[in-house]
């Protein structure tokens, strides 16, 4: 996905310039210029960060254009969309909800991929379990190294951050409620 074209595509339907939203998301205007531009590629929470200044969550972002969909039961895995980049992926499941109560997630976590030098914060609380490699999970400060089994949950508002600092890819399913990613 063209996350440039996306964002631009995003901050005109909001009538927005990219000073206006660049002064909202507390970035420069240069952040938002060379994103769109697709000159440097954010990292997921430096995204989530442009995007408070919408407000609109992750999940809103990459499926803003989507047309209105039945509420559905069932997910093939070609129709979960990916709010990630190439590094970490987060496969979204239930996008035809309009009002998700919580968001569920599979991880992938390419070898060395992080989610970024800046900590993740939001509402709600989150929780997941590692089915395959390894994640580092860093919670207000204390990190820990998980393997396939191990679970985490943790009140979100907590500053938070993952790595995979394994050889192989990691994944995770998660779940988040409120649905802010």
């Amino acid at each position: 996905m063209d996350v440039g074209a996306r964002l631009r595509m995003v901050r005109d339907r909001y009538g927005l310039s990219q000073r206006e939203l660049a002064k909202r998301a507390g970035v420069t205007n240069g952040t938002i210029s060379l994103i769109e531009q697709n000159r440097v590629s954010p990292s997921i929470s430096s995204l989530k960060k442009v995007l408070e200044g919408l407000p609109m969550t992750l999940a809103d972002f990459f499926t803003f254009d989507a047309e209105p969909q039945t509420p559905k039961v069932f997910y093939q895995a070609d129709e979960l969309p990916n709010l990630g980049n190439d590094q970490i992926r987060f496969l979204l499941v239930g996008t035809a909800h309009d009002h998700r109560d919580i968001a569920i997630l599979r991880e992938h976590y390419e070898p060395g991929a992080d989610t970024g030098p800046d900590m993740l914060i939001h509402e709600g609380q989150e929780g997941g379990v590692v089915i395959s490699g390894q994640i580092e999970v860093t919670v207000n400060g204390e990190s820990r190294v998980l393997g396939p089994g191990d679970a985490y949950y943790f009140d979100s508002r907590l500053p938070h951050r993952f790595r995979n600092m394994g050889e192989g890819i990691c994944e995770v399913v998660s779940a988040s409620s409120p649905p802010t990613f």
